[in-house]
């Protein structure tokens, strides 16, 4: 069919949930421990690629306090049988040292665990979400 077609919801959820290759993860140091991640430029386009196309994210709170700052996003598929949503959240220290500044950061981590709740890059979480 088309190319561009919504997919069955289950069959996307199948897609996500598979292994992250490994040629798309990074590692970081952090507190002494090696982190393995996916950049959240991949998760997009995995993402992208699992839908169709037929995807959405938003900012949904930005909060601001005297020492970090917290996002949620709200990742949206829109799945050929419905939509189905879900929200991640992330925090960083404002005066965090390292990659990035702090909203990204947070943003990046929000919208992450919102993809993860959908089953992508859950083999690299341990521990909650």
């Amino acid at each position: 069919g088309d190319i561009m077609s919504k997919r069955i919801y289950s069959d996307i959820l199948a897609d996500l949930s598979k292994p992250v290759p490994r040629r798309l993860l990074k590692s970081k140091k952090m507190g002494g421990a090696n982190i393995v991640f996916i950049p959240w430029y991949r998760v997009s386009k995995l993402m992208s690629h699992y839908t169709n196309g037929h995807w959405s994210y938003e900012v949904k709170e930005k909060l601001l306090t005297s020492s970090n700052i917290l996002m949620t996003v709200t990742v949206t598929i829109y799945a050929e049988d419905g939509s189905f949503s879900m929200d991640g959240t992330g925090i960083e220290s404002l005066n965090a040292k390292g990659y990035g500044d702090p909203q990204s950061n947070a943003e990046s981590m929000a919208f992450r665990r919102a993809c993860a709740k959908f089953g992508l890059g859950l083999d690299l979480y341990e521990g909650d979400l």
